[in-house]
């Protein structure tokens, strides 16, 4: 299995429409991509973020699954028109387990 956590700050500025539709984009990619085993994605509650607002965790069968995740089309969407345009910072970590 393989985890793939993205973790993000928004531009300032960021209307609560444009996190929605980011949020219900990201949660659209569970079924629209194989390989996907699990897929969470929200705002976070804690103070302890350094400025990050929300969170992605998306779950993979193996990393030719995650492999196959990245240049898909629904994703490449996601990153170009929900994410691109509002995003300040990003921070990504891959791993297996």
């Amino acid at each position: 299995m393989v985890e793939h956590l993205v973790i993000l700050k928004f531009k300032p500025g960021t209307t609560s429409e444009q996190l929605e539709t980011f949020l219900e984009s990201a949660w659209g990619l569970r079924d629209k991509i194989e390989g996907i085993v699990d897929l969470s994605a929200g705002a976070n509650y804690t103070e302890r973020s350094q400025g990050f607002t929300h969170g992605v965790c998306v779950r993979f069968t193996d990393k030719a699954a995650l492999d196959h995740y990245l240049p898909h089309p629904a994703h490449v969407e996601v990153v170009e028109n929900c994410i691109k345009p509002i995003v300040d910072d990003i921070i990504v970590i891959d791993y297996e387990f």
